[in-house]
This record gives structure tokens, C-alpha cells and sequence, in this order.
């Protein structure tokens, strides 16, 4: 996470003289010293493990600056930091350099990030692993002068919190790079990036800055980690995000009793997870909250914005938490950095710009039958924009129609979906694309077709090989993975607590007074499976490998039931795959 030393033990003698004069240099030419951030910034995370290219992302998304994750070294024990522990990519000029100057011509910026969960969990964040302050700030220096940066973020969560050696030598570190940077005329700052309760920092948190004091750290920006709280609780996550920021404000003040309110507040920074977080889905940041956010956190003169991460930022996953890709909700792509962009100062004339959203953003009909659902815009930059609507990826058997077919943004259409007797059950991702003068945008419908009760099996998806939990739907903490699995590729998890039994469920139409029997592979302690409403029948296992369970039932007149999967409280999870009724 983070790295310092005498710089001169690092770099070659011209570079250093070019450093003792308050030079950076970049590819191995002299630069200036960075030009600081703006005081109010939204960077979002970039992951730089991908592939992608930071300087083409940020321009796609208009955002102009980006905090770039994670720098942390190859090895437990390691001094020498690479781009995601990856040799194949040290800290030089021909790591992302050339991206970097391709996103500062476009008048921007990026913060590099040391740490991250891995690196805190495997003993890869340099301040827990090298031992030695003066090669934990060279370490630092080395980024600074490499890529010019005026700011270094310092992600600290899991061990990085309870490592007591490794936050001071972090802290001790980070003194000596604002020591060197001081005599060197140079403009650094750090920030901390640490979870958050929604009541402020809990005490390892805290515990981090009180060292950071003790050493005479000075730390810029304190970066809240707003997600990933697993609480139980139920979440709005930008009151969250609010509460959490004002009790940081307090315990900044104890800290810092000689700051003024303003002062406090310009110190504070906010990560939000884009979309649905690590936790599921009663952790879900919409574009709505990040509007809130945004908004209030102008108000308060919050320092620095972000989220995780640009390359989440599009609806590709509907229903799918932690995505490293997407962010599990209906959105265009790039929603959030449209709307939390303007956030930073020096972002250069607002262009026009909407978004376009669909409520529901899934819906199950009988073959024959058809459904709904309303088209949302709005605009999030500028004026309004005419943006013309059209609907594709409709299967033999379903019709898809948008009325109106152009709208002004910030008024709706009408997605309307119909079916014949002849439709194959199944799940269907039907992608509606909005296109006005400023771009496109998109946003995705999932159309569940189930089977009309004529005696076939009525159950969907029972291999969760959609990848989307659609029709089922489960309690906090339910959700589609990619392991353990009995077949394929995916299988269903049911997240039981202290306070629930993580129940998943899917509604289907049978043949009335007919005798059938559901089957599915389970895992688990406790894991259950059945069915409710017009009959009533269960059985359980627990078992640490796949076990096959079979669930005799008849229905009643209406030939409806629900078919579920749950687990036990305090159990743990158990999971599910390969469902079906004969």
C-alpha cells in the first residue's frame, strides 16, 4: 500500500539532482512537481488488473480524474512494489505511464492506491510486510516521481487493521515523504482509504489515525469505505453514507480540535460500490442515491468522491452482486461518473447528458400472457435532450414494443412485452437503447416466460445458468455463484443468519390436483427444499458434498405453488442446483 525511503538510494544520480530541485521525472525526463488536485475531486477506482486501459476508460465515462488500485508487493515480506503484486508490472514509466499522460492532456489527473483486501489479506501491503520505514517511503517516493502524482491513497482494511508494526510504519513513512516533498517544494498529499459503520469509524479505523498523530502524519483526506457493512440491517445507503460521514466528523474533531468545521469537512472522503455491494442486495447504491450523495456532499464541501469501480459503471448483470464488471442493477452504462462527475472542480463545461432506467427491471408472464414496465429518464448534465427509444433482443414468440418511441428527458415511456401459447419458457434479456445527440445509454429488461400450468414443469432457470437470480428471489445475502456448483457453471446461494433462514423462492403454475416431484441438488448444514401454498411438502440434509433431495407433493385446485431452497438459522449458507418438477 504504500512505500517510502531516501529517494536518493533509488534513483540514479541525475534523477536525483533533478528530485533535490523539485523535479519528478517521468520515462526518464525531467518534469515539474505534480500540479495538486482540486480541492473537491471524484476519482473513481480503477482496476488495474484487468487489462483495460485507464486512459481510454476515462474517456468513455468523462471522468477525468481516476484512483488507480493497487499497488502491493510480488511477495509476503517484499520492499519493491509492482501494479498487483504483478513483476511484470514495476513501478515505471512503461506501467501505465503513457495512459497517464494521455488522461492529464485531457485535463486530469490519477491517485495511486497501495493495498486493497488482497494485499491486506495475504501480507502483500508493503507496510505489513517490509520491515524497513526508510524502503516503505522510498517505496512512496518512487510513485510520487515515477508518475508525478500530488496525491497517494492508502486502502487499509482486514489485517492491515489489526497489523499494530505495520500502521506505524506506514505512518512513520508517510513523515518522511512529507518531510522530503517539504524540502523538496513538492505538493504531496495522503489519504487513508478505511471501512466505515454508518455511525462513523469503528475503532481499528480509528485507531489508525490516532498513530498517524503520534507520528506527526499529516493525513489530507480520510476516505470512507460507505458499502460493504454487513450488518443485517436494512440500508438506504446515501442516509448511510450521510451518517456515516457526519459521525467521521466528529471523531475528526476530537482529533483535530485546532481544525475549523470547514477544515473537517474538506478532510472527508466518500467510496460508495456502484450497484449492488459484496453484501447483496440490501446494500444496493442506485444511481438515485448517487445523486443524494453527490449533492450533499457538495453541500458539506465533502473533499473526494469515489466509487467502486469505473469498470462496474453498466447494467450487464442485473441481479448480481460484487460483480467486478458490473454493478447488479438496471443502468446505462457510465450513470454514475455522468452523475457524480460535475463533483469535481475543473471539470471543464457541463454537456447535455440523461440516463435511462427501467421500474421493474424484471417480470415473470405465462406463456400467452404479456406485462409492463415503465422507461425512466432524466437528465444528469445540461439541458434536455430528444432521446429516441428502441427495444432489441426479443426471442421467437415475444413481442417488444416502446411507446412513446422518443421522449424529452425526464419524461417515460411504456416497454410493453407479449407472449403466444407457443413461447419457450425460459429468461430473456431484452436491452433497451436510448440514443439522443449527446450518446446512447442502455438498461435491461430480464422477461421471465413460464410454462401455462398444461402439466409441464413451470419451473425456470432451476440451473441458474442465466447467471441471474430472476425468477427467484431470496433474502438478504441470496445469490447466484459461480461456486460451489453440481453442474454448469452457476448454482443458487441461500445466505441463513442469526435472524433469517436466507429462504429463496420461485412461484410456479402446475396442473391443477396432479401429482409431482420436485428434486434438486443441495449443499450444506441444514439445507432445505420444498414447496408452499397449494401444497405443502419439504425435506433437508446436511451434508459437506452435493446431495440429491426429492420432494413427492400434489397440487390443489389452482395448480400454484412456491418452490423454495433455505437454510437454518445460524447455519451458515447452503446452496442449491439442478432444480426441477416431473
Amino acid at each position: 500500500m504504500r512505500l517510502h525511503r531516501s529517494i536518493q538510494t533509488l534513483l540514479t544520480t541525475g534523477v536525483t539532482l533533478a528530485a533535490s530541485v523539485g523535479l519528478a521525472v517521468v520515462g526518464g525526463s525531467v518534469a515539474h512537481a505534480a500540479t495538486p488536485l482540486p480541492s473537491h475531486v471524484f476519482a473513481p477506482y480503477f482496476e488495474a488488473w484487468t487489462g483495460d486501459s485507464p486512459a481510454t476508460l476515462a474517456a468513455q465515462s468523462g471522468d477525468k480524474y481516476l484512483t488507480m488500485a493497487f499497488i502491493q508487493t510480488a511477495t509476503k515480506g517484499s520492499c519493491t512494489p509492482y501494479w498487483n503484486g504483478d513483476t511484470g508490472l514495476p513501478i515505471a514509466s512503461a506501467s501505465f505511464g503513457a495512459d497517464i499522460a494521455k488522461i492529464r492532456a485531457n485535463g486530469g489527473d490519477v491517485i495511486p492506491s497501495f493495498g486493497g483486501y488482497t494485499a491486506d489479506n495475504t501480507g502483500t501491503e508493503i507496510a505489513d510486510g517490509c520491515t524497513d520505514v526508510n524502503a516503505v517511503a522510498a517505496a512512496y517516493e518512487s510513485v510520487i516521481t515515477t508518475y508525478d502524482a500530488s496525491r497517494i491513497d492508502l486502502d487499509t482494511e482486514d489485517n492491515s487493521l489489526t497489523n499494530t508494526a505495520g500502521i506505524d510504519r506506514r505512518n512513520k513513512a508517510i513523515k518522511l515523504v512529507e518531510d522530503w516533498a517539504a524540502a523538496n517544494g513538492r505538493s504531496v498529499q495522503f489519504s487513508y482509504t478505511l471501512p466505515t459503520t454508518t455511525g462513523g469509524l469503528a475503532a481499528s479505523g480509528l485507531a489508525v489515525l490516532k498513530n498517524a498523530v503520534t507520528n506527526n502524519a499529516r493525513i489530507d483526506v480520510v476516505n470512507q469505505m460507505t458499502f460493504d457493512y454487513y450488518d443485517g440491517a436494512t440500508h438506504n445507503m446515501a442516509t448511510d453514507a450521510e451518517n456515516a460521514s457526519t459521525g467521521l466528523y466528529n471523531q475528526l474533531a476530537k482529533l483535530y480540535p485546532a481544525k475549523s468545521a470547514a477544515q473537517l469537512w474538506s478532510s472527508i472522503g466518500i467510496t460508495e460500490m456502484a450497484g449492488i455491494d459484496d453484501y447483496g442486495a440490501a446494500e444496493t447504491f442506485s444511481t438515485a442515491d448517487a445523486t443524494a450523495v453527490t449533492n450533499w456532499a457538495t453541500a458539506k464541501g465533502i473533499s473526494t468522491l469515489s466509487f467502486w469501480a469505473l469498470q462496474r459503471d453498466n447494467g450487464g448483470c442485473v441481479g448480481t452482486a460484487g460483480s467486478d464488471s458490473c454493478s447488479g442493477i438496471s443502468q446505462g452504462t457510465w450513470d454514475f461518473s455522468h452523475i457524480m462527475a460535475p463533483f469535481s472542480g475543473g471539470s471543464g463545461p457541463v454537456t447535455d447528458d440523461f440516463s435511462l432506467a427501467d421500474s421493474p427491471a424484471a417480470g415473470s408472464v405465462v406463456q400467452g400472457s404479456g406485462t409492463t414496465a415503465t422507461l425512466n429518464t432524466a437528465v444528469t448534465a445540461g439541458t434536455a435532450q430528444n432521446i429516441a427509444l428502441t427495444v432489441t433482443g426479443a426471442p421467437a414468440g415475444v413481442t417488444a414494443t416502446v411507446n412513446p418511441t422518443s421522449v424529452t428527458a425526464g419524461t417515460n415511456a411504456t416497454l410493453t412485452v407479449s407472449t403466444t401459447a407457443a413461447t419457450a419458457p425460459g429468461s430473456y434479456p431484452l436491452t433497451v437503447t436510448g440514443t439522443a445527440a449527446s450518446g446512447t445509454h442502455t438498461t435491461t429488461y430480464t422477461l421471465t416466460v413460464t410454462g401455462s400450468g398444461g402439466g409441464g414443469s413451470g419451473l425456470v432457470n432451476g440451473g441458474l445458468e442465466t447467471g441471474s437470480l430472476t425468477p427467484w428471489t431470496c433474502q438478504s445475502g441470496g445469490a447466484v455463484v459461480s461456486t460451489p456448483v453440481h453442474s454448469g457453471a452457476h448454482a443458487l446461494q441461500a445466505a441463513a443468519t442469526a435472524s433469517q433462514t436466507g429462504e429463496c423462492d420461485q412461484a410456479v403454475t402446475l396442473k391443477p390436483n396432479t401429482a409431482y416431484t420436485l428434486t434438486g441438488w443441495v449443499q450444506g448444514s441444514y439445507a432445505f427444499i420444498g414447496v408452499s401454498g397449494g401444497a405443502t411438502a419439504s425435506t433437508w440434509t446436511s451434508a459437506a458434498g452435493w446431495t440429491k433431495l426429492s420432494v413427492p407433493f400434489t397440487t390443489g385446485a389452482t395448480g400454484a405453488v412456491t418452490v423454495y431452497l433455505h437454510g437454518w438459522y445460524s447455519q451458515g449458507n447452503v446452496f442449491g442446483d439442478d432444480f426441477s418438477i416431473a
